[in-house]
């Protein structure tokens, strides 16, 4: 059994089917974030985060999968860096973080109230699964596209020097500017 597919199944066995999501539910979700993650070309670490990214629960996304004093669950299960990227993700509180992030480089970390700066590579991977999370959401919740599509297209401009180029295009595509 390849890594992917053993993290597939713990996600089913942590319940991840059974929770609803836009396009369905979490499960599905997690790996249509995973599979464009990789059509995009970001590494392995990436698509392993974007499988798992909601697994300590966002801020957009209240609910956790695993509890994150368990982190060692997951690094066992995707590798240290890509668990490091779902900590991140999880953790960072969008509303004291996105707006400046491609200026500042600071990631404001809600679970334990501290700053964080990561290094310009896990920067622009946080930048690539936030942006391609996002727009899968959009795609599978018009109402979100009507009410936020303005804002995202603001902000993945924003980030545009620092994430994937190919990561920009399709949220160009996606958000139709």
């Amino acid at each position: 059994m390849s890594t992917d597919d053993a993290v597939r199944v713990w996600l089913r066995r942590q319940g991840a089917e059974r929770i609803a999501h836009p396009g369905g539910n979490l499960y599905a979700h997690l790996c249509r974030v995973s599979e464009r993650l990789a059509l995009l070309g970001c590494g392995s670490d990436v698509q392993a985060a974007g499988l798992t990214h909601a697994v300590y629960g966002t801020d957009g996304f209240d609910l956790a999968l695993l509890d994150r004093a368990d982190r060692a669950v997951l690094r066992d299960l995707v590798g240290a860096d890509a668990e490091e990227l779902v900590y991140l993700y999880g953790a960072c509180d969008r509303g004291r973080s996105w707006r400046e992030l491609a200026q500042t480089g600071q990631v404001f970390d809600r679970f334990v109230g501290q700053v964080r700066t990561p290094d310009a590579a896990h920067l622009r991977s946080l930048m690539d699964l936030s942006i391609v999370n996002e727009l899968d959401v959009i795609e599978h919740d018009s109402a979100v596209a009507d009410r936020y599509g303005a804002y995202f297209r603001d902000l993945f401009a924003s980030w545009a020097s620092l994430a994937s180029e190919q990561v920009i295009r399709d949220a160009q595509r996606v958000l139709r500017q």
